[in-house]
């Protein structure tokens, strides 16, 4: 995969004045598992899927964040848990993945402009939990991002996807000076992502 033969170093870090982005640890099950359960009825639309289900468990999540912390020791993805400056509440979570992907390469991916899905090498996923969405730290934290891995990462090129069935997001995305380069359909999704540069 992409990032596996890659000559970085993943950032362990980057910090706000309104939060801090650290690697996703199974540690973090019950901060993580108390945003996700939060935002469950956006993170459905957002996933496109039945995810987290009403009966999920912390231990369920564990093991989740058990395979993300794997994953990014593994270079394969990059997953970032959203924290307060104290580090004491989950606010959210950002995904970085490559656009070769395993999910990603089994899509259909529709271009909107003249780019081509291959001059990008990261596909960036990301949410805050709905009690963050009227102070609009997802567009803080879209931002943010924005600024780090322009300068922090080295990357020929960043696409931020979202799901068409959050709206909300779409919205957020549309307001900033990013365009939609790409439709990608997978086939057991009822929608699609929408992919901006």
């Amino acid at each position: 995969m992409r990032f596996q033969t890659m000559s970085f170093a993943a950032p362990e870090r980057l910090t706000t004045g309104d939060f801090v982005l650290r690697p996703i640890r199974a540690a973090d099950a019950e901060l993580d598992y108390a945003a996700v359960m939060e935002s469950r009825d956006f993170l459905r639309g957002w996933e496109q899927t039945g995810w987290p289900e009403d009966d999920f468990t912390v231990a369920a999540n564990r093991e989740d964040l058990e395979m993300l912390e794997r994953r990014h020791a593994n270079r394969e993805a990059f997953t970032y848990t959203v924290l307060n400056p104290s580090q004491t509440e989950c606010l959210g979570c950002v995904y970085l993945m490559p656009t070769d992907a395993r999910s990603l390469s089994r899509a259909q991916i529709t271009p909107v402009g003249n780019d081509r899905w291959d001059e990008y090498d990261a596909a960036v996923y990301l949410w805050v939990r709905k009690s963050q969405m009227p102070a609009e730290t997802d567009r803080a934290l879209l931002d943010a991002l924005r600024a780090w891995l322009a300068q922090e990462w080295t990357f020929r090129g960043v696409l931020y996807l979202t799901s068409e069935l959050f709206t909300q997001q779409v919205a957020m995305i549309e307001n900033t000076n990013l365009r939609l380069q790409f439709e990608v359909r997978e086939s057991d999704k009822p929608g699609r992502y929408l992919a901006y540069a």
